[in-house]
C-alpha cells in the first residue's frame, strides 16, 4: 500500500463540504452554510441547485439510483432505492434529482416497528433530509446508489426512528449549555455539539464454518458449545500479533471507510480469540451514530469478501468475553471549548466543575435509563458478568476529581492532585509523565480526561439511543442549573453553591473501586443505586412519570412515542428469545440428537462385534461411555420436548411485558437445560460423527 492511501481516498463517496464547495455556486454555497448554521429551513431555490449538483456528482461516480437512507427502530438502517430516469422524455432517458426528492421521501412505513403510534393499515411515512449529515455512496452488486441520511417520522409527525430524536437531544443540550455559557460570559458561543467516538468490538470466524451453525445464521450467538481446550485464559491474543488473514480484511475494511469519510483510527486484537476491535476520531453524535451504522455494515460487507463472517452480538461464544461498543462523549462549543476538560488546575475551573456536576446529578437521578440506552437481549449475557461493566450504573471520577468533589463538599477546595513522573527503573528510557489518575476498566461510566467514556453498550447497539438519552438528561439539569443562576444576585457566590449542593446530593453515584466486587453490590444497594439485572426489568422505567416529563421538557420524545417504545422493547426481546429457541430445537432434533444416536449406535455395535469375537474381552470402558451417552441423550430428549412445550405456551401470552418476562424466566431458562447435556456430549461423542464446527474451529481456524 502507498504511504498516501489516506489522503487518496479519504473523503472519495462523500458529498462532503469540499466537493459542495467546488459544485456549488459561491453564492449557492453561502446561502446554504448559513441555512446549516442557523437552522432554519432550507429555501427551495437552494435546495435544487444542492439536488442538481448532487445527482452530476453521484452521477459522476457511476450512481444510477438514489435512496433515504434511514434507521428505523429495528436496529439496522433502511433504505429505499429509486432510479434518477424522469418520464420527461419517452425516446431518451433524461436524469433528474430535484430539491423536493432530496428534502422529502415516502417509504411505506406500515411494515416497521412503531409501538402502536399507527395501525398497521395506515402505511404513509415520511424521511426527512439531515442536512447536516453528509450524503454518501455505497457501491454493491446492485451498483452504485446515492445515499441520503434521513430522519423517518410518521404520518402524524412522531418519529418512528432512532435519529429524530438524536436531533432533537442535540438541540435541547446546545441549548441549555449556550445559555450555561451566557453565563460565564461568553457571547460568543451559538452552539454547543455533542462530540462521540464508539469503539466497535467485533468477532471474525471463517465463512464457512459460520455456514454449518445454525445458530449463528439465525441468531448471531452459538446457542450450543463446549468450551475449547484453550480460550483466553493466557491474555495472549490481546493486542497480539494480527494474523496475516484478519490483517488482509482490515486493511480492506480501512480502506472502505476512509472512503466514507469514517475517521478509522485504531485497530488491535481484542481479549478473546477472535475477537478484535476499531476505534474512530470523535466526531458530533449524529454523524458518529451514522458513521457507527456504516462501520457494522461495512465490517460484515468486507468479511465475505475474505470469506469470513463478522459477528456484532454481545456473546457469541460462551465462557470467552463478549462484545461491547464504548460510547466516549463530550460537549464543545462552537468556538472550540471542551466543557469536559479540567484543565491543569480544575479545582480553579468553575466552568468545567459546573459541567461535571451536572453530568453527577443526570446520571444520578435517570440511572435506570441510561441502563436501558445500553440493554438489549445480546447484552444480558455481558452485564455484571465481570467481562464487562456492572449493571450497577456508578461514574467513576479518578483520584483527582474525587478530591476535589470530596474538597468541595467539605467546602475547602485549594488544589488538584497532579500526575508525576513514572520511573521505569530503566535509564535509556524516556521519563514520562503520569496521568493524574489511573483508569478503571470495571467502571460504566468512567470520567478519562476531557470525557466520559460510557462502557456499557452492546456491540450490536445503535449509539443513537445512548446518546439521545445523554443529552437529554444532561440537558434537563443544565436547563435546572440555568433557570436558577439567571436570577441569582451574585452569580459567582450561586454557582459555587449549586455546584457543592449539587455533588454532595448526588456524590453517591461516584464510585472508584472494583465495579467486579460482591462487596460493591453490597455498598450500592446500602447508596440506593439501582441494580436492574435484565433488559426486560428496565424497560418500564422509560415510563415512569420522571423520564416522561423529562423528555418532554426536552423536546425528545412525547409521552406517545415513550410508550411505543416500551412496546417495541418488549417484542424486540421476546422475538430474539424466541428465534434462539426455535433454532435451538431444530438444531437438536435435526443434528445434535441424530448424530448422537448415530454414534451410540455405531458404539453398541462396536461393543457387541468384540464380544462375539471374544466373549472374555474387557468392554467395560466403552461400554460406560455407551451408558454416559445414552443417559445425557435422553436428558437431551426430555429438555427439548420441555422447550417445545414452553415455546408454544409462549405464543399463547399476552404480548408485551408478561411475554416478555415469560421468554426471560421460563423459556431462557429451558434453553440452558437443553444445551447441557449437548454441550456434556460434544465432549464425549467422536468429532468425526459432531455435526457442526466445535469452538476450536471457529475461534482459532481463521
Amino acid at each position: 500500500m502507498e504511504t498516501n492511501v489516506i489522503e487518496e481516498v479519504f473523503g472519495t463517496d462523500v458529498f462532503n463540504d469540499d466537493v459542495m464547495q467546488k459544485k456549488l455556486p459561491k453564492d449557492v454555497y453561502k446561502s446554504w452554510k448559513k441555512t446549516l448554521e442557523s437552522g432554519a429551513e432550507l429555501d427551495s431555490d437552494i435546495a435544487n441547485v444542492v439536488a442538481h449538483a448532487m445527482k452530476e456528482w453521484a452521477l459522476e461516480h457511476g450512481a444510477t439510483h438514489y435512496t433515504h437512507w434511514f434507521e428505523p427502530l429495528t436496529g439496522v438502517t433502511a433504505e429505499k432505492h429509486d432510479s434518477f430516469l424522469s418520464p420527461a422524455s419517452e425516446s431518451k432517458p433524461v436524469l433528474e434529482f430535484k430539491g423536493k426528492e432530496l428534502i422529502k421521501g415516502e417509504p411505506d412505513a406500515s411494515s416497521f416497528p412503531s409501538g402502536g403510534l399507527r395501525a398497521t393499515f395506515e402505511a404513509r411515512g415520511y424521511t426527512a433530509w439531515d442536512c447536516t449529515s453528509p450524503a454518501f455512496l455505497k457501491e454493491d452488486a446492485a451498483g452504485v446508489t446515492l445515499c441520503i441520511p434521513t430522519a423517518f417520522c410518521s404520518y402524524t409527525g412522531e418519529a418512528l426512528d432512532k435519529k429524530t430524536p438524536l436531533l432533537r437531544s442535540m438541540e435541547a443540550i446546545s441549548k441549555q449549555a449556550v445559555r450555561i455559557m451566557k453565563l460565564f460570559g461568553y457571547d460568543d458561543v451559538k452552539k454547543v455539539s455533542c462530540s462521540v467516538g464508539p469503539e466497535q468490538e467485533y468477532f471474525i470466524v471463517d465463512h464457512d464454518m459460520y455456514m454449518k451453525r445454525k445458530d449463528l445464521i439465525f441468531s448471531g450467538r452459538t446457542l450450543f458449545g463446549a468450551p475449547a481446550p484453550k480460550g483466553q485464559e493466557l491474555d495472549d491474543h490481546y493486542f497480539g500479533t494480527i494474523k496475516e488473514r484478519i490483517a488482509a480484511y482490515m486493511k480492506d475494511l480501512n480502506i472502505e471507510l476512509w472512503k466514507l469519510g469514517i475517521l478509522a483510527k485504531t485497530q488491535h486484537n481484542e481479549v478473546a480469540p477472535a475477537q478484535h476491535e476499531m476505534a474512530p476520531i470523535y466526531t458530533t453524535a449524529n454523524i458518529a451514530t451514522d458513521h457507527n451504522q456504516l462501520v457494522m455494515e461495512t465490517m460484515k460487507k468486507v468479511a465475505k469478501r475474505h470469506n469470513l463472517e463478522c459477528l456484532l452480538h454481545e456473546k457469541p461464544f460462551a465462557g470467552v468475553n463478549g462484545s461491547g461498543k464504548h460510547n466516549n462523549w463530550s460537549i464543545i462549543t462552537d468556538t472550540g471549548i471542551n466543557l469536559l476538560d479540567p484543565g491543569k488546575k480544575p479545582h480553579e475551573n468553575t466552568k468545567f466543575l459546573l459541567f461535571l456536576a451536572a453530568v453527577i446529578r443526570a446520571v444520578d437521578e435517570h440511572a435506570e435509563i441510561l441502563r436501558l440506552s445500553a440493554s438489549n437481549a445480546g447484552n444480558d449475557h455481558r452485564l455484571g458478568a465481570n467481562e464487562a461493566p456492572p449493571a450497577i450504573i456508578s461514574i467513576f471520577l479518578g483520584e483527582q476529581l474525587e478530591d476535589i468533589i470530596e474538597q468541595i463538599v467539605r467546602g475547602d477546595v485549594s488544589s488538584s492532585i497532579q500526575g508525576e513522573s513514572l520511573d521505569t527503573g530503566v535509564h535509556v528510557l524516556p521519563v514520562l509523565k503520569k496521568d493524574a489518575t489511573d483508569r478503571n476498566r470495571t467502571s460504566p461510566f468512567a470520567f478519562t480526561g476531557n470525557k466520559f467514556e460510557f462502557r456499557m453498550l452492546g456491540s450490536s447497539l445503535s449509539i443513537a439511543g445512548p446518546n439521545f438519552t445523554l443529552n437529554a438528561i444532561v440537558a434537563d439539569v443544565l436547563q435546572d442549573f440555568a433557570d436558577e443562576l439567571e436570577k441569582a444576585d451574585d452569580f459567582d457566590s450561586a454557582v459555587k453553591d449549586l455546584i457543592k449542593r449539587t455533588v454532595t446530593e448526588h456524590q453517591k453515584i461516584i464510585f472508584n473501586g472494583d465495579g467486579y466486587s460482591d462487596e460493591w453490590i453490597e455498598e450500592a444497594e446500602k447508596r440506593g443505586l439501582p441494580n436492574i439485572k435484565s433488559f426486560v426489568e428496565a424497560i418500564p422505567y422509560l415510563t415512569t412519570e420522571k423520564s416522561i416529563k423529562m423528555f418532554e421538557r426536552q423536546n425528545v420524545f412525547t409521552k406517545a412515542e415513550l410508550e411505543s417504545r416500551v412496546e417495541v422493547n418488549y417484542e424486540n426481546y421476546s422475538k430474539t428469545i424466541n428465534i434462539e429457541a426455535k433454532t435451538m430445537i431444530d438444531m437438536a432434533s435435526k443434528q445434535y440428537i441424530p448424530a448422537v444416536i448415530q454414534y451410540t449406535t455405531s458404539l453398541a455395535e462396536s461393543i457387541n462385534s468384540i464380544k462375539a469375537a471374544c466373549p472374555a474381552a474387557d468392554v467395560s470402558v466403552q461400554t460406560e461411555l455407551l451408558t454416559k451417552c445414552s443417559s445425557l441423550l435422553a436428558d437431551a430428549k426430555k429438555a427439548l420436548v420441555e422447550l417445545e412445550k414452553v415455546t408454544e405456551e409462549a405464543a399463547e401470552k399476552p404480548e408485551g411485558k408478561e411475554q416478555a418476562e415469560f421468554f426471560r424466566d421460563v423459556i431462557f431458562v429451558k434453553m440452558g437445560d437443553l444445551r447441557a447435556p449437548i454441550d456434556e456430549l460434544e465432549m464425549l461423542v467422536d468429532e468425526d460423527y459432531w455435526p457442526v464446527p466445535t469452538y476450536a474451529e471457529l475461534m482459532f481456524e481463521v
